[in-house]
């Protein structure tokens, strides 16, 4: 196992990729640390119930927290029986309907969903400026009902790292679809 020089494992941070976007940009996590403070990478889709139930919060999380250094990157990692062309255009038609205010980007061997270790869509991960996943699991507690929510797993912790405090909650189980892996 791989270990860094404070003894941590690997698996703590989080594994660097080169990705295609919405924008037709390559998109680089290491260029994004070099500029946020604090960055989420959400797996969502298209598809799932779920992501379509905690956009609007995922969009009111970006907006609320852009100013201090922080962005969100949705990365969809779905396996999908279709040309890669075809999926980034459904997916740049899906970001400009639901009016995305985060970069988009596909995945579309899932290296990174594995790397990752992701199980659901939406599944977060928050990831401080050196790299370092610092939460990772849901979004809140109540996906059906932003109201609902007494448990605000991701904003809290998207607030700690902000302010340079400890993350308190550092992971939870993901509420959402099954990823669909390539067999």
């Amino acid at each position: 196992m791989v270990t860094d020089k404070n003894n941590s494992t690997a698996k703590d941070y989080a594994p660097d990729f080169e990705l295609p976007g919405i924008d037709g940009q390559v998109h680089h996590l290491t260029r994004y640390l070099e500029n946020f403070n604090a960055i989420v990478i959400v797996f969502m889709n298209n598809e799932c119930p779920y992501v379509k139930m905690y956009l609007d919060r995922l969009k009111q999380i970006q907006t609320e927290f852009a100013a201090n250094g922080f962005t969100i990157i949705g990365i969809n990692a779905t396996d999908i029986e279709t040309t890669s062309e075809d999926i980034l255009k459904l997916m740049g038609d899906y970001a400009f309907e639901q009016n995305l205010n985060f970069p988009y980007i596909r995945d579309s061997n899932q290296d990174v969903a594995r790397c990752f270790g992701v199980t659901s869509t939406p599944e977060v991960f928050l990831i401080d400026k050196s790299g370092k996943i610092c939460y990772s699991g849901a979004i809140d507690d109540a996906p059906e009902a932003p109201e609902a929510a007494k448990k605000t797993y991701l904003r809290d912790s998207i607030a700690a790292v902000l302010e340079n405090n400890e993350v308190i909650i550092k992971k939870t189980n993901p509420i959402g679809c099954e990823i669909k892996w390539r067999n």
